[in-house]
């Protein structure tokens, strides 16, 4: 049976052999090899911080947000477009390392300053817990609760590529660490913004 001709600006049939093309061109890879996979997990990470940010719109709209913390939905969209820089990195053909570009393509030593930065200024709008909590107090934090272990899972795979000599600078991994240490923070914050307050992940906290 011959297939007939698709026109679709999306669905260009390249990739139903399996593969799929890395950036700048170059041999195409299989859609489970390793970058695909890390990047392909960034990729689930933007998705979930669009539910978080769904959310703090939606939250914003019928004002339960506090206002101190009324920047949120500004800053995930930041974090979400940042990821797209990460994701770039890890999706570039080898051979075309040397045309990554700081900022737009390969994360950079001040993106990971950034992020210090912000995680410091989220963590003093904050009472930060004494105890492992459990997500799901409210559902902008749930959503970010999910964006970070999802970001977990791509860092760990981000790992596995710098081993084998496959991750093009040196700022991607610290880059993930740091921001999946940002969105638990964010996450409490966005409780805070409601006025709520984390579970304990144990029935009776510590004294």
């Amino acid at each position: 049976m011959t297939r007939g001709r698709l026109d679709s600006v999306v669905a260009t049939t390249r990739g139903d052999d399996g593969t799929t093309g890395l950036l700048y061109g170059g041999e195409r890879i299989s859609k489970d090899d390793a970058r695909a996979e890390a990047y392909g997990t960034i990729d689930e990470a933007v998705a979930a911080l669009g539910v978080a940010r769904a959310q703090l719109g939606l939250n914003s709209r019928l004002g339960t947000l506090a206002p101190t913390f009324g920047d949120l939905d500004a800053v995930v969209l930041r974090l979400q477009r940042e990821l797209f820089v990460a994701a770039a990195e890890l999706a570039t053909n080898p051979a075309a390392w040397d045309r990554l570009e700081d900022g737009r393509t390969r994360v950079s030593a001040a993106m990971v300053a950034e992020l210090e930065r912000m995680l410091l200024e989220a963590e003093h709008r904050i009472t930060m817990p004494r105890e492992f909590i459990v997500p799901g107090e409210t559902p902008t934090s749930a959503a970010l609760e999910v964006a970070r272990t999802v970001l977990r899972r791509a860092e760990r795979r981000a790992v596995g590529l710098q081993r084998d000599g496959l991750v093009p600078g040196s700022h991607v991994l610290p880059y993930l660490n740091r921001l999946a240490d940002l969105l638990w923070v964010l996450a409490r914050a966005a409780e805070a913004a409601e006025a709520r307050q984390a579970v304990p992940a144990r029935t009776a906290a510590r004294p």
